[in-house]
This record gives C-alpha cells, structure tokens and sequence, in this order.
C-alpha cells in the first residue's frame, strides 16, 4: 500500500469517526433540541465541521440521534440564527461560521425561567403590538382570512384539550406575515415556539386559574387581535396586540409573585 493510499485511508477513517461521533444518540430526553444545537456548535467551532461543510440530512440525524424532524428542524434555526450555518433550498445545511460576526441570540435554555419569560414578552410588546396596527393598513382579504383560519385552528385547538403552542405561535406568524415586511416574519421565526410561555413552563397548572380558563382568556384576546386588523383599524390593533402582551406579562408576574412566597 502506498503511503499517499495510507493517508488518504486515515483521513476517511478519521472522517467517519467524526460522522459517527456526530450522529450517535442523544442520552436525555430534556431539551433535545438544545442538545442538538451544542453537539453541532461544538463541532463547527472546533473545526471538526470546516467552513463548507454540508451537515447530515434531516433524515441522518433524525435516525442517528434518535429524534424527531421538528428537533432536527429547530436545531437547525437556531444555529442558521447564530450565523454558524447557511440553508439552501433543495441542498441542505453548510457550516458558514463567521467569527468575525456575533449574532445576537436568544438562549433557549434561559426561557425556562420566569424572567426570562418576562424579558421576552416585553420584546414582543414593542415589536408585535406595532405589527398589528401595520398588518390592519396592509392585510390583504387573503391574509385577514389567514389571520382569521389561524384563530379558528387556535380555538379548536383548545376545545380539544392541547395547550396549543404551535397553534397559537402560528396566529402571531399570520400576523406578521400580513405586515408585507419580511423583517416582522424573519424576528417571529428567529424567536422560535420557544417565545410562546408554555412551551417552556408548565403555566398555571394546578392554580385556580386551570390551563383551560388560560387558555380561553387568551382565544378571547386573540379574538381582538383578528377583529381590529380586519377591520382595519391601526389604533385598535395596536391597542388589542398591546394588551394582550401585557395581560400575558401580568399573568407570569403573578406566577412569578406566587413561586417566590415560601
């Protein structure tokens, strides 16, 4: 065997070490997505994954860690919203680290708490309440119907006992995307499901104020929401979007208030 043979042997030995490594399975259930992230991260940093580097298929690293398309897919957002990685349509994932760019990023492992839950739904206040006075100027009858199919999927959703976090993380999407400003989509879709509460913490379970009675103090204010944009009033709009945020904030504080009593 020659040596440049040898070399080129080690080298696809090392490489499938390496794939091996990346792929093999997760060993905790809790918040595999993060877990993810960090394996992903640590390899791009690192250089084990160089600048170009296509990342494994959905599909491998659904098999090879052991998780679900929705996982792999979050993981993927968060990283491409930290500047680590590029998407291409029809291609796949690249490593396209720039460490002269320090994206600014949310941590998901943070909004577990309160605070942060807290910090997060006063963001939304100043960019969301803004969007819905833009989206009652711009909305197309198609994207008021949008914004009005998305309630109805929330309401239904609810009805039938799920907490709805997708659902109701979709009717915000709908709004957004009514706005005609991709920016308003890209910072909704930069955030993640992760922005809705419950997502992260298991809210007002067990309290007077079940999941249920929640819930549907929300679909009420969601009802605003879609009332005031189809009728194309920015001022209520802005108003509804407002004040559903800050009776979300109002509710978490409460919570927060009540954790802290020993």
């Amino acid at each position: 065997m020659t040596r440049q043979h040898q070399s080129s042997s080690a080298a696809s030995d090392t490489a499938q070490r390496q794939r091996e490594l990346l792929l093999r399975p997760l060993e905790a259930p809790k918040s595999l997505s993060s877990e993810v992230v960090d394996r992903l991260a640590e390899q791009i940093m690192s250089g084990k994954l160089p600048i170009g580097a296509k990342l494994p298929s959905e599909q491998e690293m659904m098999k090879g860690m052991g998780v679900s398309r929705t996982v792999v897919r979050e993981a993927v957002a968060a990283l491409r919203a930290r500047g680590l990685v590029i998407t291409r349509q029809g291609a796949g994932a690249f490593v396209d680290r720039d460490v002269s760019r320090q994206p600014y990023a949310i941590d998901p492992e943070g909004l577990g708490s309160l605070d942060s839950v807290l910090d997060i739904l006063e963001l939304r206040m100043a960019v969301e309440s803004e969007a819905a006075a833009i989206a009652s100027e711009r909305a197309t009858p198609t994207q008021v119907k949008a914004i009005g199919e998305a309630h109805r999927v929330f309401s239904h959703a609810i009805t039938s006992g799920e907490r709805a976090i997708k659902e109701d993380f979709a009717f915000h999407q709908a709004i957004a995307t009514a706005t005609q400003n991709s920016r308003f989509v890209e910072f909704l879709d930069f955030l993640g499901r992760l922005i809705i509460p419950r997502q992260s913490i298991r809210s007002f379970e067990g309290t007077a104020e079940g999941p249920r009675q929640y819930l549907a103090r929300i679909e009420k204010e969601h009802e605003a929401i879609f009332q005031a944009i189809g009728g194309h009033s920015p001022k209520k709009a802005r108003d509804a979007m407002r004040g559903h945020l800050l009776k979300s904030r109002e509710r978490y504080r409460e919570l927060a208030s009540k954790k802290a009593v020993p």
